[in-house]
């Protein structure tokens, strides 16, 4: 019976969000209380919750610090040389831009934290998009494979989780697997490739004006292909006139007509919020606090909130200053925040009523006996579904040792276990139970429901790709 309800109980979530008939918050609190409910466990709702909130505060904090700590850093203009030379590179061809949003993704993605790449990554790539009029969820949804690929790195998570639960080292488990997450990577490029083609296709080519543009925009022309209106003189806090973005909405005439071009004030080269003097200091704190991050000097939460603080200090010294930047923040701060206390009352009632064991028990059960020699593939099939319907702390170590166990008693290395449970991670990025993809929605104002639709058959398929290669290199 829990079984059934937990797959229902996600199930119905999943549905609400994506015939958006219920906010992410509302459903991710009111599902999972009327299922609690249901397995007449409801006296326990507030020990659940608090659960779930005691295990995710230090992500809620690290994200909270994060986004203010990288909010200042792109007030202060540390990512503005990153915009001008993806511009340059990208040159308003819409193929050039999400190839660019992939490649970006990646790079960042080296510091193995997803929160950190997808604030840099729309920071640099929100402007472009809505001054060409793309779909913002071609770049969730770009961005998030992306990462999910890079997320493999051994100090990104996954891999650390598997080495710790099956007692093995962790660069044995990554370092052959790099070919096989070579070619995932290389099949989000191609990707990238293939959707930048259907944007360019939709809207057209467009050039940017090459003459030193003023405060108000950048002209935009048309010049071949695409159904959408004439793209001309649209000024830079906008869309091409007449674009509809992801969610619908049409983009305005000029910058600042909604509060959807919020996000272009932050890249005018003359906001007073620049500090060119303390570009290299604040470039060597970021690389200082990534470094730091890595080798885990101190826990993430203390770093961001330590970071934060220095940056705030050193930038702004006035207090009334200092305010002011974290109050231009405090939108962000307060959506993400409160996304993930509401995911602990989700996660805290599926682990805390046993729907989560149950579940894992019945797939685990569900293998017939003749797969046995092939748990590696078995695992990795699994570990699509799993990685997106619940933690990888819960996958990693709640399923993955008794797969292990399944494996050994046919011969299957627990390496081959755990390379191969590495590959679902491209399309665990995308699941409602990841504090980052909060994140990545929220600052590029896509609805959850549209990045779900749009990103997770891509994001499966980037998942298989890199299982398929680790089946064809002998590496699972």
């Amino acid at each position: 019976m829990l079984t059934i309800l937990g797959f229902a109980m996600i199930a119905t979530f999943l549905v609400l969000i994506m015939m958006k008939k219920m906010s992410p918050i509302a459903a991710l609190v009111l599902v999972p209380a009327l299922f609690c409910v249901l397995v007449g466990q409801g006296a326990k709702l507030g020990d659940y919750v608090l659960d779930g909130v005691g295990n995710l505060a230090p992500t809620a904090a690290m994200l909270m610090f994060a986004i203010v700590y990288f909010g200042v850093m792109i007030d202060v203009g540390l990512f503005d040389p990153i915009v001008r030379g993806i511009l340059r590179f990208c040159k308003a061809d819409p193929l050039r831009v999400v190839v660019g949003t992939a490649l970006l993704a990646a790079i960042v993605s080296l510091d193995g934290d997803g929160s950190t790449t997808f604030m840099i990554t729309v920071s640099a790539m929100y402007p472009l998009y809505k001054r060409l009029g793309m779909s913002l969820v071609v770049m969730t949804g770009v961005a998030a494979t992306a990462n999910g690929v890079m997320n493999t790195l051994p100090w990104g998570g996954p891999t650390a989780r598997a080495a710790t639960a099956l007692k093995l080292d962790a660069a044995d488990i990554f370092v052959p697997m790099i070919p096989a997450l070579g070619v995932g990577l290389l099949f989000v490029f191609a990707l990238a490739y293939v959707l930048g083609r259907r944007e360019r296709k939709r809207i057209g080519r467009l050039t940017l004006d090459e003459a030193p543009a003023p405060r108000a925009g950048t002209v935009l022309v048309k010049t071949g292909g695409g159904s959408g209106a004439e793209a001309a003189a649209a000024p830079a806090g906008t869309g091409a006139p007449g674009t509809p973005d992801s969610a619908g909405r049409t983009a305005g005439g000029g910058a600042g007509t909604s509060g959807d071009d919020d996000g272009f004030r932050g890249l005018d080269p003359e906001r007073p919020t620049l500090r060119p003097r303390l570009y290299w200091f604040n470039a060597s704190l970021t690389v200082a606090l990534l470094a730091a991050m890595i080798t885990e000097v101190l826990p993430i939460p203390v770093l961001f909130l330590l970071g934060a603080a220095l940056a705030l200090t050193v930038n702004f010294p006035h207090m009334a200053d200092q305010k002011a930047r974290v109050a231009a923040h405090a939108d962000n701060v307060l959506n993400v925040a409160g996304m993930v206390f509401a995911a602990a009352v989700f996660t805290g009632v599926l682990t805390g009523t046993g729907m989560v064991q149950h579940m894992a028990n019945w797939l685990v059960a569900a293998i017939p006996d003749g797969m046995g020699p092939h748990m590696a593939l078995v695992t990795g099939l699994l570990s699509l579904p799993l990685t997106y319907f619940m933690s990888n702390d819960g996958f990693y170590f709640g399923v993955l040792p008794v797969l292990a166990e399944a494996g050994a008693a046919h011969g299957v290395s627990p390496l081959e276990i755990a390379r191969a449970s590495l590959a679902g991670q491209a399309l665990h990025m995308s699941s409602p139970l990841v504090p980052a993809v909060y994140v990545l929605v929220g600052m590029a104002k896509v609805e959850f429901g549209d990045h779900t639709r749009f990103t997770v058959k891509w994001a499966a398929l980037t998942s298989l790709v890199v299982l398929g290669a680790g089946i064809l290199f002998g590496i699972v």
